[in-house]
C-alpha cells in the first residue's frame, strides 16, 4: 500500500533507536524525510547515514529536548534542511521509575523531561503543521491506563499524552491537523533489554512475560509499533483523529483468565 508520504517531513523524537529508529526507517521507506531528534548522537547519526545510503534523507540533531532552545534549534534545523515539517512523531521518553518514595522535586523533574518537549515542539511548530494540514502521533505506553506502582512521573507524563491527544485533536480539526496516540505495552527495545541484563535471569524474565501476552505468547516488536505509527501519521489514515490505539498483543485489555489457557490462543 502505498502511503502518500513522499515528500512530506517528519520530525521524530527519541529517533535514535528502539520504536523512533524503527519508525524512522519505516517512514524513509515510504519515501518521506526524516529529521531525528535526541540525545544519542552515535547511534542517530549511524542511522541517518543508513537512510541516506538507502537513497533516503535524513539529518540527526543532537538535542536535550527538555530545553526550549534545544526544541527551537530542532525545529531551526529541520526548516532550514527541508523547508518543511508536515509530521510530528512524539517518541522521546524514558520510565525513569520516579514513584511516591521520592520527593515533588524529582517528581517534577521526571514531568519536565517526559512531557515538557511534546508541548514545546508542537507550540513552536503549529502554524507550520497547520500550513501543511499535518499529523502528530504520539508514542505513549499502557502504564497510562493501567498504573506500575512504581513510576508516578512517567505514568503521569504519558496520562497527559491521552489527554492532550484528544486535546489537539479537536483544537487542530479545523486546521486539518489529525493527532492520535499509539500505546505499545509490553515491546522489545534496547532499553527494555537492559533493563532484562539487570536480573539474575533475563531470559526466564523474558519468558515470564510473555506468557502474559495473549497474540502470539511474545513481546511487540518496535517494527510493529512503528508501522502503526506511520500509518497514522500518513493520509491513508486521513479520517482519524484523537484515537488512542493499543499495540500489545492485547496485553492490556484482554481477560487475564487468557494467560492460564494457552490452547485457547494457540
Amino acid at each position: 500500500m502505498d502511503l502518500h508520504l513522499a515528500g512530506k517531513t517528519a520530525l521524530v523524537t527519541g529517533g535514535a533507536k528502539g520504536i523512533g529508529a524503527a519508525t524512522a526507517q519505516s517512514l524513509a521507506r515510504e519515501g518521506a524525510a526524516v529529521i531525528l531528534a535526541g540525545r544519542s548522537p552515535a547511534e542517530g547519526e549511524a542511522l541517518a547515514r543508513d537512510i541516506e545510503a538507502a537513497h533516503g534523507r535524513a539529518i540527526f540533531v543532537e538535542a536535550d529536548l527538555a530545553r526550549e532552545a534545544d526544541c527551537q534549534r530542532v525545529v531551526h534545523a529541520a526548516m532550514e534542511t527541508f523547508g518543511r515539517v508536515d509530521i510530528l512523531i512524539h517518541n522521546a521518553g524514558r520510565n525513569d521509575g520516579i514513584g511516591l518514595d521520592q520527593p515533588p522535586d524529582r517528581f517534577l523533574a521526571s514531568l519536565k523531561e517526559n512531557l515538557s518537549h511534546v508541548y514545546t515542539l508542537t507550540h513552536l511548530l503549529r502554524e507550520e503543521l497547520c500550513r501543511r494540514r499535518g499529523a502528530i502521533v504520539m508514542v505513549g505506553s499502557k502504564v497510562a491506563v493501567t498504573g506500575q506502582g512504581s513510576t508516578s512521573g512517567y505514568a503521569a507524563a504519558k496520562g497527559a499524552l491521552n489527554a492532550l491527544t484528544r486535546e489537539w485533536a479537536l483544537s487542530l480539526a479545523p486546521e486539518g491537523v489529525r493527532v492520535n496516540a499509539v500505546l505499545p505495552a509490553e515491546c522489545i527495545t534496547p532499553q527494555y533489554q537492559a533493563w532484562f541484563d539487570t536480573l539474575p535471569d533475563p531470559a526466564g524474565a523474558r519468558r515470564a512475560i510473555e506468557s502474559l501476552v495473549p497474540l502470539g505468547r511474545r513481546m511487540t516488536t518496535a517494527e510493529e509499533v512503528a508501522d502503526m505509527i506511520v500509518f497514522l501519521a500518513s493520509p491513508r489514515s486521513g479520517h482519524t483523529t484523537g484515537q488512542i490505539i493499543f499495540v500489545d498483543g492485547g496485553y492490556t485489555h484482554l481477560d487475564r483468565a487468557a494467560t492460564h489457557d494457552h490452547t485457547k490462543w494457540g
